[in-house]
């Protein structure tokens, strides 16, 4: 129950559905598009001033709504009437896309992304834009998870001193929160798995070149994804379905055939499951719920493996880098920006206009910026050629792939330690919340699959899900 200058809300269960049940509701007509998008405004109207997951509202949402209502049964789409929140920098015609940014407060898109207008074509009603840590959290690496200078610092619904993870905080956010039945994030290196896994919901980041990228503020072409922030995992599954297939401009999915993401059931039981245990830096909550998600693989019919990463040794030597982001960032950001419709038009640009309004824009700084305009930006440099080579050979030949070559189906890690190497490796990883004996917090673990094995990895991912309970929400 929510109480907003002196206002109470009733609690609707228009909001206990998941998107799968909500879009077949609305199909089949025991509810209208209008009354589900009226609740979720409602609702992210009253908690968004406390949470600050939304930088943008679509003040054509209602109707939108009211026009999907008009659309025949035979062509009611899998989203049909479905409230979605899409990341801040994505492109959705009509709205401004700022990465966070004030100085993009005025870049409004006449077209949609790619898979904004599948989204919509599957029936889907955009509420808005979802606030996120400023420029994909590429500005500085001091700067918070979930703040940005567009939006603010957006708040765990979980409590005020949980981390609310990013870049794609407020996605997660006001999915954990019920502000939207599910969210679009963006992922170059645990942007969509940190969130989902903070917030207590589901985040799949799929395979490099399932989804298009076109009409989205890059970092990295080697790296960059969108993916589903969803409360039950067949919804990410539906999203995916919809958003997932080749782009003309995007080279990265016409070299990956769409896989079959059925979520098909039972299928836990022979399953060959790696676990790695001997991360450095693991938490006792992320143990405690790697083991609690253990004991639910067992009672399941799982055959569990505990595994090594194979090249953990040399990753522990060469330690962590961002060269490749550094050096892809300048480049295919200046892309984009050449299409800005107002605001900076290159990295030097956005650089020079935050020095020169330092209170409002530096408040952290923006290191990882000029860092990345040190760089040539056109992939020419050696060191970026070694370095997308090492990490190809260290996440790939010499990491995932030979525990897959052992017949394993998933590699389970404790918490989401691991997401950078499945970022780097450009295979699919999942956020699942476990929720230990005792614990009041989110907690989980990441699952990682080969290269197109989403529909592997979602299946195994319901069935996990089913047997530790479902998604929790906070009491709000």
């Amino acid at each position: 129950m929510i109480t907003v200058e002196g206002v109470t809300l009733q609690p609707d269960p228009i909001l206990d559905l998941d998107a799968v049940a909500l879009a077949a509701a609305t199909r089949r007509g025991d509810l209208t598009c209008s009354e589900v998008t009226r609740t979720y405004l409602s609702r992210l109207t009253a908690l968004n001033g406390r949470l600050r997951a939304v930088i943008t509202v679509n003040p054509e949402a209602q109707a939108d709504a009211d026009r999907l209502d008009a659309v025949s049964a035979e062509r009611r789409g899998p989203l049909h009437g479905v409230p979605m929140l899409i990341k801040d920098n994505i492109d959705v015609a009509g709205l401004p896309t700022t990465a966070g940014s004030a100085l993009l407060a005025g870049h409004v898109p006449d077209a949609d992304a790619p898979l904004v207008t599948r989204l919509r074509n599957a029936g889907a009603v955009i509420l808005g834009k979802a606030n996120m840590t400023e420029w994909a959290n590429f500005m500085t690496l001091a700067m918070p998870n979930g703040y940005s200078s567009a939006g603010g610092q957006t708040v765990n619904p979980w409590g005020d001193d949980v981390d609310t993870g990013g870049s794609s905080s407020g996605s997660g956010v006001a999915v954990a929160a019920r502000l939207c039945a599910a969210a679009i994030g963006t992922e170059t290196s645990g942007s969509i798995v940190s969130p989902a896994h903070q917030n207590g919901v589901i985040g799949v980041k799929p395979t490099l070149g399932l989804v298009p990228r076109t009409g989205i503020v890059p970092i990295s072409h080697s790296q960059d994804t969108a993916g589903p922030i969803t409360r039950s995992v067949r919804d990410a599954a539906l999203i995916l379905t919809v958003i997932g297939g080749p782009d003309d401009r995007d080279d990265a999915t016409r070299r990956l055939p769409v896989p079959d993401l059925n979520v098909l059931p039972d299928v836990l039981r022979g399953a060959h499951l790696g676990i790695i245990r001997d991360e450095t830096g693991v938490t006792p909550a992320e143990s405690a719920a790697l083991d609690h998600l253990t004991a639910a693989l067992l009672d399941g019919g799982g055959v569990l493996h505990d595994v090594t990463f194979p090249s953990r040794a040399d990753l522990n030597t060469h330690g962590w880098s961002l060269e490749v982001l550094e050096h892809e960032f300048k480049g295919d950001l200046n892309a984009y920006l050449r299409g800005v419709t107002s605001g900076p038009r290159t990295l030097q640009a956005v650089i020079d206009a935050n020095d020169a309004d330092p209170e409002r824009l530096l408040r952290y700084g923006q290191t990882l910026l000029h860092a990345a305009q040190g760089t040539r930006g056109d992939g020419t440099e050696p060191a970026y050629r070694e370095a997308r080579t090492r990490d190809l050979r260290l996440t790939r030949t010499r990491g995932f792939d030979p525990l897959f070559a052992q017949g394993l189906d998933l590699i389970i890690f404790p918490g989401i330690h691991g997401y950078g190497l499945a970022a780097k490796a450009g295979y699919p990883s999942l956020a699942l919340p476990v929720t230990a004996p005792g614990s009041t917090r989110p907690g989980g673990v990441l699952l990682v699959a080969p290269a197109g094995g989403e529909g592997r990895l979602l299946s195994l991912a319901a069935d996990l899900n089913r047997l530790l309970g479902g998604v929790r929400f906070p009491e709000l």
